[in-house]
């Protein structure tokens, strides 16, 4: 009876645990289970895309977000439009767009490429989806038609860009590169990258420059719109996973925490505050702000400054 009564009165003392944590880590609109895999800029508004259905969308240069909940979708990468406008893509076989304060989510299917792996606008503001089966999808009208232009090959196609109102550049699996000169009416094959090389990402300057990176940290440079490659050294010794260009110069993130800019002909890692060892899947340029942002897993978003990189 005395050990009964003195759990009862043990029970009666014992505080109820403190939830505040919990609730508190709720109503954050960065949870620790987001996984940033895509950021874009327009300028005014950061969007970025992750893999559990959400898009978190900042006003104030990433100094805080808000969470739109879009629900079974994985947005694998993201661009900005000629109006400011954002479009994105899914592995659900869907594309997303969103107006130029990132809001009022709206998605269309896509029935090819079955997989899409990057998306781009041109500057006449057409949307332009590639992936699996070598396959470039385009939409004139906001995804209500498409067009689509199939290279017969089992090969992915994983970047794509406009570089002007003419001239773009798609690359793939086994050095696959594609050229347009007509605003993307049609497409030639040029000659393969060295090395069946696989590109992560690729970044041009205009019609003749520019940089693609790949499997364990190879970065390859052209000066001659493909015709020609060369190899470039990457200090960083990570792979990149993402090219952007920041203050005129090319920036990249990468596996290990690593952000990247180009000097010279070498990669070399940036130094910032509290570095997380983790793979960074998405990077975009804050120029009004001398700074770029970064995220990955693990709810990691952050606003690096770069008006002291040397």
């Amino acid at each position: 009876m005395g050990t009964v009564l003195a759990g009862m009165l043990l029970a009666a003392c014992t505080q109820a645990p403190d939830m505040s944590g919990i609730a508190h880590e709720r109503n954050r609109s960065v949870q620790r289970y987001d996984v940033s895999q895509a950021i874009a800029s327009n300028g005014d508004v950061l969007v970025v895309g992750t893999q559990n259905g959400v898009a978190l969308v900042s006003h104030d240069q990433g100094k805080n977000w808000e969470r739109i909940v879009l629900g079974q979708t994985s947005l694998v990468d993201i661009a900005v439009c000629k109006d400011k406008r954002f479009v994105a893509i899914d592995h659900y076989h869907k594309v997303w767009s969103a107006d130029a304060q990132g809001r009022n989510w709206q998605s269309v299917p896509l029935a090819q490429p079955h997989t899409p792996l990057a998306v781009t606008c041109s500057p006449q503001g057409d949307w332009w989806v590639a992936g699996t089966n070598a396959v470039i999808a385009a939409s004139s009208d906001a995804g209500k038609t498409w067009r689509t232009t199939d290279f017969g090959e089992d090969t992915q196609i994983t970047a794509i860009q406009f570089v002007d109102d003419r001239h773009a550049f798609a690359l793939g699996e086994f050095g696959l590169l594609l050229t347009s000169a007509d605003g993307g009416a049609s497409w030639r094959k040029g000659p393969a990258l060295p090395g069946e090389f696989y590109p992560y990402a690729a970044l041009f300057r205009n019609d003749r420059e520019g940089w693609v990176s790949g499997i364990a940290g190879q970065v390859l440079h052209t000066v001659d719109g493909g015709a020609s490659w060369k190899k470039q050294v990457n200090a960083t010794q990570v792979s990149l996973n993402r090219l952007f260009m920041h203050d005129g110069v090319p920036h990249a993130v990468g596996n290990a925490g690593v952000v990247a800019r180009l000097v010279g002909d070498t990669w070399r890692a940036v130094p910032y505050p509290d570095p997380v060892p983790v793979f960074l899947g998405g990077g975009a340029s804050l120029a009004d702000q001398k700074a770029i942002v970064i995220g990955g897993p693990g709810g990691l978003l952050r606003a690096l400054a770069s008006a002291n990189q040397e």
